[in-house]
């Protein structure tokens, strides 16, 4: 049962407070240079192979990385981590920035800055998701991770917004200023946290060893294994719809860089719904067949985006496509955090990274050469095709592994079962 009451709790905590503040401002500027960096790359090449090629560069370095990074998170302090991340994030926005405003720009110098922030992401999200039970202890987690996602998409409908008008007024380069400009805040926010460093074995094994006792973890435990693939499949079949997003509101739509902005939006609006109704819930009961449910659902519904030629109805579309993704991608994250063990948290968490982010430049770059012959709206319906299938295999198994679930759960020390 849903309760209002219980979607704010996590802001009682100061360290948290901070983290939220600086992190929406910042988030709006990266939302703010995805929107900008995927126009000008199809700006400069009109190629919707090379949009999933950009994309690749930026993501395929989580999916080699983020077990290094999950490995550091166990190991070191998660806040100095995080501070180090975002002064590189910003440092390369401003670099993107000097060299659009100056006219240099070329597609493999935004591709070789993608894949640089990719590798700088590979250590900073895991070490981010960490260190939300650090800020907020185990019983208001839940309410933390859905705030989170609450934040990610407020961002997602203001970012493509303004960067829509900015693109068709000044153009990219600005968007990409004012992203570096926005990780002041997270840094400021981030500088005034006070917690207490996270528990390491006073000898961690070698850094291979570390890294593949998280990768046995996961393999072994049946409710986060199920989780983690069927996340995989909806990153890599489905999410390439974001990426194939200009196409559509270009050649499909005819709405331009505006209309990118506003389908983008539409998206985002969907998302901060699902993650409201996320915050509300009390407990995890019920979680996992929330999971199976909304990644079906958003098959349906990028399958019927993809169906149609009216720009208003692919906006309205997106809403449920935005919130069954979100429903599916936070519902995952607070079902592994819960169950997972503390000192194997960075780790546990570099793979769902890996899963959610990591797998998603695979997807673009299959989705990239296949809409190249096919075209963008086949491609999107084969994917949320593959999304509902493995959602039924999801809910069909669910029960196999519903009682190691709640087993990890109660050891954990969370209150109610999945």
């Amino acid at each position: 049962m849903l309760n209002p009451a219980f979607a704010l709790r996590a802001l009682k905590y100061r360290n948290y407070k901070l983290f939220f503040s600086g992190q929406l401002i910042s988030l709006i500027g990266t939302w703010m240079q995805n929107i900008a960096q995927a126009w000008l790359v199809y700006r400069l090449t009109g190629s919707s192979l090379l949009l999933g090629l950009v994309s690749f560069a930026g993501q395929f370095p989580i999916l080699l990385l983020s077990p290094v990074g999950g490995a550091v998170a166990d190991r070191w302090n998660r806040r100095r981590i995080v501070i180090a991340t975002q002064t590189a994030s910003m440092l390369l926005a401003f670099g993107l920035s000097a060299l659009t405003l100056t006219g240099w720009v070329r597609v493999w110098q935004v591709a070789v800055i993608a894949s640089l922030l990719g590798v700088v992401n590979a250590f900073d999200i895991p070490t981010r998701q960490a260190f939300v039970v650090d800020m907020v202890g185990k019983s208001d987690l839940s309410s933390a991770i859905a705030l989170n996602s609450s934040m990610f998409n407020a961002a997602r409908i203001i970012g493509p917004a303004i960067a829509g008008v900015v693109v068709a007024a000044v153009g990219e380069g600005w968007c990409f200023f004012g992203n570096g400009v926005s990780y002041l805040a997270v840094i400021a926010g981030l500088s005034l946290i006070r917690v207490k460093a996270n528990a390491s074995a006073a000898e961690p094994p070698s850094m291979p060893r570390h890294i593949a006792e998280g990768f046995r973890y996961a393999a072994r435990t049946a409710p986060i294994r199920a989780i983690l693939l069927l996340l995989g499949t909806l990153s890599f079949m489905g999410m390439p719809y974001a990426v194939l997003m200009p196409i559509f509101a270009d050649k499909i739509l005819h709405g331009g860089a505006r209309g990118l902005g506003l389908l983008m939006g539409a998206s985002g609006i969907g998302a901060i719904i699902g993650a409201l109704v996320l915050a509300a819930r009390p407990n995890v009961r019920g979680l996992g067949r929330w999971i199976a449910y909304a990644c079906a659902g958003f098959g349906a519904s990028v399958i019927l985006f993809s169906c149609s030629r009216n720009f208003w109805l692919s906006a309205a579309l997106l809403v449920p496509a935005g919130f069954s993704m979100m429903v599916h991608m936070a519902s995952s994250n607070t079902l592994v955090q819960t169950m997972v063990a503390d000192e194997m948290r960075g780790r546990v968490m570099a793979l769902y990274s890996m899963m959610f982010i990591g797998m998603a430049p695979l997807g673009a770059l299959v989705a990239g050469a296949v809409a190249d012959r096919l075209g963008a709206p086949s491609t999107v319906s084969a994917g949320g095709a593959a999304c509902i299938a493995a959602a039924a295999v999801f809910r069909w198994k669910l029960g196999s592994f519903r009682a190691e679930a709640r087993r990890l759960i109660a050891a954990q020390g969370a209150a109610d079962s999945a």
